[in-house]
């Protein structure tokens, strides 16, 4: 079906702006999967803030101009599936990971972080990244160590001291 001018127009506009607010983005073939399962996977990149958006590819290429996102260029191939992470660069990688080990006819064909072009094999690399959630919870507990080694050592301090008076104590005491 023909699209008209103004509407592709629209929908180059929509990816620029999401491609330019994104962090990373995954591309998938979607060939073969149902209806049904392609609801049910945009039902769960909402929950996780992810955009998907299936564009064809030749408004797909003028829309990623001027983004970070240029280098999938090449990728742009087939019926392609764009994930586009909002909040958590692991998140789209994370979801597509797990949807194309439900359905075997969904295939990743490569993903973009920071303006660089990596391979499908490369997405457990984006979808092992920690959420930020994670990440601020690693910080907090590497930040907090230093801090609950030194209340330690001088609680331990007082109690030192008591045990050596203790045993001066027990010493004289005996000798006594």
């Amino acid at each position: 079906m023909a699209i008209r001018l103004e509407d592709k127009k629209a929908i180059v506009a929509e990816v620029n702006e999401t491609a330019g607010n994104a962090l990373s983005v995954v591309l998938a073939d979607y060939r073969g999967v149902t209806s049904g399962d392609m609801t049910a996977l945009r039902a769960k990149a909402r929950a996780e803030n992810v955009n998907l958006k299936v564009v064809r590819n030749n408004l797909a290429k003028i829309a990623i101009r001027g983004t970070e996102f240029e280098c999938i260029d090449e990728a742009l191939v087939g019926p392609t599936i764009l994930a586009f992470s909002m909040e958590d660069p692991g998140a789209a990688a994370r979801l597509l990971k797990d949807f194309a080990k439900e359905n075997e006819a969904f295939e990743i064909k490569a993903l973009a972080v920071g303006g660089e072009l990596m391979g499908a094999e490369q997405i457990d690399r984006l979808a092992k990244l920690p959420t930020l959630h994670e990440a601020l919870t690693k910080l907090a507990v590497v930040t907090q160590a230093p801090i609950t080694k030194l209340a330690r050592s001088l609680n331990d301090i007082p109690g030192r001291i008591t045990r050596v008076i203790a045993a001066v104590r027990d010493e004289k005491r005996d000798a006594a």
